[in-house]
C-alpha cells in the first residue's frame, strides 16, 4: 500500500486541564503556528471526543520537523504549558515523545 505523509497519534487531556487545553488550542499563539509551519508541518487539526484527543497533520521529513520543534524557544514554553495537561510527553528529546498512529489505509 502506497503510504502518505501524513501523522496521527492520540492523547487524553486530563479532566481537570480539559476546559483550559481546548481554549489554549481555540486561540494559540501566533509564533506556535509559524514555526509548525517552518517546520514543514502542514494541514495540522486536531479532534475532540471528551478527553480523548486525535491530532493529525502533513509533513515531508517528521523527524527534521520535530527537531527544529524541539530547539524552538516558543515551542518549548507551549509544550511547558500543555505537557501538564495530558497524559504522555511533548518532551521531543524523549526517545519516543509522541507514539505515532499506524496508517492502514490511504485513499489517494
Amino acid at each position: 500500500m502506497e503510504k502518505s505523509n501524513k501523522y496521527a497519534w492520540t492523547w487524553t487531556v486530563k479532566e481537570e486541564a480539559l476546559e483550559k487545553y481546548v481554549k489554549l488550542h481555540e486561540d494559540p499563539w501566533d509564533e506556535v503556528m509559524t514555526e509548525h509551519s517552518k517546520a514543514g508541518i502542514s494541514n495540522y487539526s486536531i479532534f475532540q471526543n471528551g478527553t480523548q484527543f486525535f491530532y493529525c497533520f502533513e509533513c515531508n521529513d517528521v523527524e527534521s520537523a520535530f527537531a527544529y520543534i524541539a530547539e524552538s524557544d516558543v515551542c518549548k514554553k507551549w509544550n511547558a504549558i500543555t505537557s501538564e495537561m495530558v497524559q504522555g510527553s511533548f518532551d521531543f528529546q524523549d526517545q519516543e515523545p509522541i507514539q505515532p498512529l499506524k496508517e492502514v489505509f490511504y485513499l489517494k
